[in-house]
């Protein structure tokens, strides 16, 4: 991999409410507003020669990326690292229940539940950015979700991860090269070595 374009998922039927969807077993495709955003991507993208699709395992992502690269014939991987949050208790529930519980808790601690801590979370996403550069594809767009997103950016500026990430856009592409995952894999990987919340 030398480049490597990052977008969240269009407006889904769960995020236009607010609410919360880490189970890839729930049916949570796009709403209209982000099959149009899906579309909107898929412009922005028309003149990149791209070499691969990675997705999430979510119906949101995937459907995002078929409408973005309709026409488009281009192989695809899924790779679940990428994938949202599990929520445990906070499955359905509005995303300020969840934040209000994750202000409290350090990093280590899952929700009820069965849900994923937040360091399990960041050694995902970390292992997912690994497993991407060791991709043979030379150019790669990957839909996903904000929080992978916004961890990856923020990462790669040299920030380590933080309890409250901002929401990242709807279906905006972020292009990054090779050396900037590289440096978000590896703080990403410093963080977990010695976790500072």
């Amino acid at each position: 991999m030398e480049s490597l374009i990052l977008a969240r998922h269009g407006e889904s039927t769960y995020s236009a409410r607010g609410l919360l969807n880490g189970d890839p077993r729930i049916s949570c495709g796009l709403t209209e507003v982000g099959q149009a955003q899906a579309r909107r991507l898929g412009a922005e993208l028309a003149r990149c020669e791209l070499d691969l699709c990675v997705t999430s395992e979510f119906e949101r992502a995937r459907d995002t990326a078929r409408a973005g690269l309709a026409g488009r014939e281009l192989p695809t991987l899924v790779l679940a690292e990428l994938n949202d949050p599990v929520y445990g208790c906070f499955e359905g529930a509005r995303i300020e229940e969840y934040r209000a519980w994750a202000a409290r808790a350090p990093s280590t601690e899952a929700p009820p539940g069965g849900g994923e801590s937040r360091f399990a979370i960041v050694d995902r996403y970390a292992r997912g950015l690994a497993t991407l550069l060791a991709l043979p594809e030379e150019t790669i767009l990957v839909v996903s979700h904000s929080l992978p997103v916004a961890y990856t950016l923020a990462a790669a500026a040299g920030a380590s991860p933080r309890p409250r990430a901002e929401l990242v856009e709807y279906a905006v592409a972020y292009p990054l090269d090779r050396g900037s995952i590289e440096r978000a894999t590896a703080v990403l990987e410093a963080w977990l070595a010695a976790p500072d919340w």
